[in-house]
This record gives structure tokens, C-alpha cells and sequence, in this order.
């Protein structure tokens, strides 16, 4: 038996992980961020190979871990999650400092970091594990509490993208039978959800054949938490 539900037992810490590539920057939420050894301090982080922040490590052999707060909101979330590098800036509203390695540090909702310099790469399947040595780290928030994977999950109610570590495939949602309203898509700025009528949100209460504007007015898009507001309808 292999009940991957099982696997959400574990503990891990949400983080965004950056890298540089030239002069560029780029980051992805991680939640498989893990020290391996005390001395000299050695970090381990696992990064889906379709990521840009795979190939800006690869390149650069440095990265930066912010360490997010429970604070952290989901959207802020979501636009390192959910949102592709190749399509967005993903620092452009964000606040960040260059630390000592040229990569970018996340100030914002950020409880402390790390820098780190890869020493090894092994490839696993769909992922890459990053082995590197800490060369700087400091706290910036004594105050706050680090944001783990099962209270992003479960208290802030927080969505996992397919390119994460501990992605776990939902079972498809049923369709509308025929003969319902034809009303139209909205898809999600942030992350690129398309909300469809015809399958509404069942996971979160919303019936299938629910017009988008029929939603509830603190409904939020599933998959990365944005509000109605950060949507626009798709053209028939």
C-alpha cells in the first residue's frame, strides 16, 4: 500500500529558494530545505528540474534561502509559487538585499537566511538535490515563528504546485452534466488557475454551474490563494 497522505506527517519549512543566472534573478518556494551536517554547516535543497531557479543554480552553483514567517501571505506565496520566472519578475514588488554570493535575499515576511555555495549535485528522478556549504546566515526576526508545510497546508489552507517535492496528484473534479449555463472562464493573474463554471470549486464549498461573479466576495483562487480582484475573464 502506498498512501502518499501519509507523507504530509512529515515536517518541512515553506522557504523561498533564489539563484542568479548573469545578471538575472529568480526564485521558487521550496519546502525540502534541510541541514545535513554541523561543521562545517551544510544545507540540502531538492529542486524540480523544470524550475528556472534549477538552471540559474546549475549556472551560479549559489543560492539564497529566505525562511518565511506564519505571516507570509498566500499571495505573496503564490507569486513565487505559482508564477513562472520565464513569464514574470518575480522581485518586482517585492523587498530584497544582494547578499555576499550576488544572489538576492526576501526581506519581506522572511524570519531568517541562509547563503550557500553547492559543493554537490545529485540527480533524483524529477528532481536535482543540491548539496551545499552555508557561507553566511543571520536571523532578522526574532519574533517571528517559521512557517512550516503543514501549517501552510492546513491552517492557512495553502495549494502545492506540481513542480514541488511533495505534490500529491487530487482526484479530478466532476464535470457539469449537459445542459448547464454557459458562463465564462476566469483565469488568475498570479498563478494562471482558470476558474470554470462548469466544474465550480468543490473543494471549497462552491457548487459546479457558480458564474464567477456568483462567487463569495472573500473567495480565493485554490491554487495560490489570490483574491477575485487579481482575476480577468478568458475570451469565448
Amino acid at each position: 500500500m502506498l498512501d502518499l497522505e501519509s507523507l504530509f506527517k512529515l515536517n518541512y519549512g515553506m522557504c523561498i529558494v533564489s539563484s542568479k543566472k548573469g545578471d538575472k534573478f529568480n526564485g521558487c518556494i521550496v519546502n525540502t530545505v534541510f541541514q545535513i551536517t554541523p561543521e562545517p554547516p551544510m544545507v540540502a535543497a531538492s529542486i524540480n528540474r523544470q524550475c528556472l531557479t534549477h538552471e540559474y543554480i546549475t549556472d551560479s552553483k549559489v543560492f539564497t534561502v529566505s525562511i518565511l514567517s506564519q505571516e507570509a501571505p498566500i499571495p505573496f506565496i503564490g507569486g513565487f509559487g505559482f508564477r513562472s520566472g520565464r513569464d514574470a519578475n518575480k522581485f518586482e514588488r517585492v523587498s530584497y538585499k544582494i547578499g555576499q554570493t550576488g544572489v538576492p535575499i526576501i526581506l519581506d515576511n522572511t524570519a531568517a537566511f541562509l547563503e550557500a555555495e553547492v559543493t554537490e549535485s545529485i540527480d533524483v528522478m524529477t528532481h536535482t538535490l543540491f548539496v551545499a556549504k552555508i557561507v553566511t546566515c543571520e536571523t532578522l526576526d526574532e519574533n517571528a515563528e517559521p512557517m512550516t508545510y503543514n501549517y501552510y497546508r492546513d491552517i492557512k489552507h495553502g495549494r502545492t504546485p506540481k513542480t514541488a517535492a511533495t505534490y500529491v496528484k487530487v482526484k479530478p473534479k466532476v464535470k457539469l452534466k449537459e445542459g448547464g449555463k454557459n458562463m465564462k472562464k476566469y483565469k488568475c493573474l498570479v498563478c494562471g488557475y482558470v476558474y470554470d463554471p462548469a466544474v465550480g470549486d468543490p473543494d471549497n464549498g462552491v457548487k459546479a454551474g457558480t458564474a464567477f461573479e456568483d462567487l463569495p466576495k472573500d473567495w480565493v483562487c485554490p491554487e495560490c490563494g489570490a483574491g477575485k480582484d487579481e482575476f480577468e475573464p478568458l475570451e469565448d
